[in-house]
């Protein structure tokens, strides 16, 4: 999607973004994906085959139904008036959370610097399925960190480099699928049903992973963090991770900010590093805010610079 119109979206969806609250259940579309995706937990108990049939079944009815009703929402003879865009911001607007990433991340932080590790725990909660009962304090800044920058990538870049290619229905789409995702897409009592949609997700954030790697590391210049050590521990530790994807905002965050990410028994990340504390997710969150600002500026320059082009 290219043009100074959908700059214009992107910059306005962005504004609402970081202003106002993200809006009520009711009205948000992802939330209403949710709903749709939670009758799929229901399904379980079956062969493996039977499950894996229905998840890939259920994740191509979800994706391509989002992706339908915004592309129809879009086309409509209505919003093509200069001043009627409103549905495509409001849409945009959901599609990433910019603001609420950083409001859970800062949750845990003032936890952690009060020493409240019962808040902390129950703050983990709102970034990742993790099991916080049993973390310590280093475990819950570390896991913070992971999931802050790996939800950078989930939450903002992706969904506007789908935005990008293909307007607010290919952020819906890209949506949806990882969605589906976080609902069903790991190991254990789900992991047939939710086979296909994990693997869908892993290949729609192949890109936006990488490009999220590089924006930490544009956003580390300004930070005055040491971009070459963030380089360095990125392409030694990225694929460490159980995931194809997730090691490269989390392995450049960790060499940017000095810290060791360890999830125990499975990964190591920046091993030489010292252990995360509350001091960290501050360097954490200010990096996180300048990657997510950065890619909504310098996507909009370019679908900007390009509609001027085509003018």
């Amino acid at each position: 999607m290219l043009g100074v119109d959908a700059a214009l979206i992107l910059l306005i969806a962005f504004a609402l973004d970081v202003t106002l609250r993200e809006p009520p259940n009711w009205l948000h579309p992802v939330v209403w994906l949710g709903h749709a995706i939670a009758p799929l937990k229901r399904m379980r108990q079956r062969a493996p085959a039977a499950e894996l049939l229905i998840g890939g079944m259920y994740t191509l009815v979800i994706t391509v139904g989002a992706t339908l009703l915004g592309w129809a929402l879009v086309r409509q003879e209505s919003f093509r008036h200069p001043h009627a865009p409103v549905i495509q911001v409001f849409l945009l607007w959901s599609c990433f959370a910019l603001k609420g990433l950083w409001a859970a991340g800062r949750e845990m932080t003032q936890a952690l610097e009060l020493d409240d590790l019962p808040r902390a725990r129950r703050a983990l909660t709102s970034l990742c399925s993790r099991d916080p009962s049993e973390l310590s304090e280093q475990e819950l800044a570390g896991a913070t960190i992971e999931s802050l920058t790996e939800n950078a990538s989930d939450s903002v870049v992706a969904p506007l480099f789908y935005f990008a290619l293909f307007g607010v229905p290919g952020a819906l789409f890209y949506r949806a699928a990882n969605t589906l995702d976080a609902m069903v897409g790991y190991r254990g009592r789900y992991e047939f049903l939710g086979k296909v949609a994990a693997r869908l997700d892993d290949v729609l954030n192949f890109v936006p992973a990488r490009l999220t790697a590089g924006l930490l590391a544009l956003a580390a210049l300004p930070l005055r963090l040491p971009v070459r050590r963030g380089i360095r521990v990125c392409l030694r530790d990225a694929g460490k991770t159980e995931s194809p994807n997730a090691g490269w905002p989390m392995a450049m965050a960790a060499g940017l900010l000095g810290v060791r990410l360890d999830k125990r028994e499975v990964y190591v990340l920046g091993h030489e590093l010292a252990a995360p504390d509350a001091r960290s997710l501050h360097g954490a969150l200010r990096l996180t805010a300048w990657a997510g600002s950065l890619s909504v500026v310098l996507l909009a320059a370019l679908l900007f610079a390009l509609g001027v082009r085509h003018g």
